[in-house]
């Protein structure tokens, strides 16, 4: 282990020794791939945990069960489907007087 530790200790001080412009992308072609391959591994293993709960993506876009699953247009209640109106334009949902236009703020500043 202390091999390792002195090895890494070796690599640190050069990379921090290095101007910032080649200590930036050495930084980075180490990063990225280590970054993505730690995403790849999580993405893995979370799905896999999922999977074992139950909760995987497979059920969700399974078909919802017929008590009260909706859908555009429609509605499912029991075994029967409900259609449902599309709905109005934006203008026609606004209820109530029309809105007076703003006045500017006077703030008194000159």
């Amino acid at each position: 282990m202390h091999r390792i530790a002195g090895w890494w200790d070796g690599f640190e001080l050069w990379v921090a020794g290095l101007p910032f412009i080649p200590q930036f992308f050495v930084v980075l072609v180490g990063m990225v791939p280590l970054s993505f391959a730690i995403a790849v591994a999580l993405d893995r293993t979370l799905r896999e945990v999922m999977r074992l709960l139950g909760r995987d993506r497979a059920q969700a876009a399974a078909p919802a069960s017929a008590a009260g699953a909706m859908t555009v247009g429609a509605m499912t209640v029991g075994a029967t489907a409900v259609e449902t109106p599309p709905l109005a334009d934006a203008a026609a949902v606004v209820a109530g007087p029309a809105v007076d236009p703003r006045q500017p703020v006077r703030s008194g500043a000159r």
